[in-house]
Order: structure tokens, then sequence, then C-alpha cells
């Protein structure tokens, strides 16, 4: 198990880390999001050791993790930390970056480990090929596999998918996560994409300004979130009046309501006005103009700018989302 207690640090004199407190037990996956700065990197780089806190302590079982002050070497050597900058070596193949670390006393072992590991990031059509004529989302595949190649009891991920291609990323998440379930490998993955977090990580952390501002499971984070920035990270989201919707409300009450829970209603009585139409594939965002506000909802076509358009919420929804 992973405890952080009371972790503060800061670079000169800006803290970025702020009492953070959390524990994440074995076989766990973690997804740690918040907006670009608020610390997400750096605590990923204190868990592994890279940085002296100044003050709190962390522990993975009842190790002390201590920083690069009390380390030649820093780092844990139960953990593995993949970083956005990949850390490969450009003259060497990618069957050799795979394998630097493994042993070569068990060259049959050694083989067959990295073939196992280039099948996970489906990379094998590329084993001879030398990390320098690879692109930049091959080479984070190999990072990835590299990072596993010791078979981490944590496994540290800062942003792991950002440089892959689309088509490619959902099978590598699925590869990915199935792997680490497989083998009880706990991991935390710092992420911007909500796709990350929604499918594979049973619980989230939420970092506003270096503080944890929300920590639980990742389905009742999504669902109520407690404030719009936590909603906000899992994409568009309306905050809007209760009393649009109920009679028996609180003027200043408001909630919060993803594009996807508010429903075209020709009959309603609330109205708003189309600005604009975006196409996603299996639907258009709407972008709308709602007692003066930009509103956003999800629809089976594309509606003409200028048109009035009538908008309902489930009761349900708004009863259980209301906040002060």
């Amino acid at each position: 198990m992973l405890t952080v207690h009371n972790v503060s640090f800061a670079y000169d004199t800006i803290p970025v880390l702020k009492n953070i407190n959390f524990t994440i037990g074995k076989g766990k996956h973690i997804a740690l999001i918040g907006a670009s700065g608020c610390g997400k990197s750096t605590l990923l780089k204190v868990i592994y050791g890279l940085l002296d806190v100044d003050q709190g302590t962390l522990a993975w079982e009842d190790q002390k993790i201590l920083g690069p002050s009390y380390n030649l070497v820093p780092g844990q050597k139960h953990m593995k930390y993949l970083s956005q900058g990949f850390e490969l070596q450009s003259y060497r193949t990618v069957a050799e970056n795979i394998g630097q670390y493994l042993s070569n006393f068990e060259p049959e072992l050694k083989v067959g480990r990295v073939n196992e590991l280039l099948e996970i990031v489906e990379m094998t059509p590329f084993a001879t090929t030398k990390i320098e004529n690879l692109s930049g989302g091959q080479k984070q595949r190999v990072a990835l596999a590299k990072a596993l190649a010791k078979r981490p009891e944590l496994l540290l991920l800062d942003e792991p998918f950002g440089n892959i291609d689309n088509f490619r990323r959902s099978s590598l998440r699925r590869n990915l996560f199935a792997y680490l379930r497989r083998n009880k490998i706990t991991s935390i993955t710092a992420t911007h994409d909500k796709t990350d977090i929604l499918s594979f990580a049973e619980e989230t952390i939420v970092i506003h300004k270096g503080e944890i501002v929300a920590n639980g499971n990742t389905y009742n984070i999504y669902q109520n979130p407690k404030n719009y920035y936590i909603a906000s990270l899992f994409g568009e989201v309306n905050e809007l009046l209760v009393s649009n919707f109920l009679a028996d409300s609180i003027d200043n009450k408001t909630v919060l309501l993803y594009p996807h829970e508010l429903q075209i209603a020709p009959n309603s009585k609330l109205k708003a006005k189309v600005k604009k139409s975006y196409f996603n594939g299996n639907h258009f965002l709407v972008e709308a103009v709602f007692n003066n506000k930009i509103i956003f909802i999800e629809h089976t076509g594309s509606l003409t700018e200028s048109e009035e358009i009538g908008i309902h919420v489930a009761e349900e929804i708004i009863r259980s989302r209301i906040r002060n």
C-alpha cells in the first residue's frame, strides 16, 4: 500500500503541493487529474523519490520513500516512473531498449519477456528498428514497455498516451490495464484525457492549485461533482439555476449538468437560441444561449444557427445535483 501523509513541496519559494494526504491499496488503478500546472507531475516525482519534500512522509508498504538527499541513485526499486521525456537510447533498437535492465544470464527468458512486452504495446514489427527512426507515439509505447520490463509493484504514468494516435490509443489502454490487473500492479496515471479515467481507473484524485479537492470512486466523482472545476475536467459542463427547472427551489441554488443530460424538447417552456452545432461523430454538440448564458447540449442532428429550441432535464437528475 502507498501512503502519502501531509506532503508539501515547493520549487524555491513557490508552493506546488500543499498538505497532500491519501492511501492506495495494492492492485488499484488511480487517475490523477487537474488543470495544467496543478502539481500532478510533481506529485508523481515526489512519490518516486526524485524530489525532497518540504514536509510530510511517504511510504510504500513499510518502507519510507526518501528523495535524492538520501539516495545516491534517486528512485524506488519497487516502482517505475514513466515521464513525458521517454528516456530511451536512440542508437539502440526497440528490443534492446525494452530489455536493457533484464538479466543476460537467462537469454531465453529475456527474449520471451521482451516479445511479450512488444505485443502489449503493439510494437512487434519494430523490434529491430532503432529508436531514432521512430515517431513520437512509437517512442512512447517503447518507453511504456521498458517501464514494465522488471514488473514494478507500482507504476507511475505521466500522460502515457499523449503522443499516441487515437486509433491505437484505445487498444493500447485495454492491453495495458488488462496486463496490470493480471499482474496485480498498482498504477497512478496523471492525465488530461477523460477516456483514460472513466473506463480504467477505479478511483480518481482531483488536484487544484496543489491541493486535493476530491478523492474517491471515479463513477461517484463523475456523477456527483462537488464543483464546476471538477466537472469541467470530464468535458463541457453547464452550471444553471435550479429555479429554471423546479418551481419549489431557492433562487441561488445551482446545478451542474453535462451536455448529454440536457434534452431538446419542442414543447418545453424553457427556450434557448442555437449558436453553432459541432459534429462529434455519433452526436452533435450544440452551443446555445439560455438566459444570456452559453450552454452545451448533445443532440442527434445538426441545428440551424439562431433556431429556437426548448430544453428539458429529468427532475431526478436536478434533485440529485442541487448545490448551494
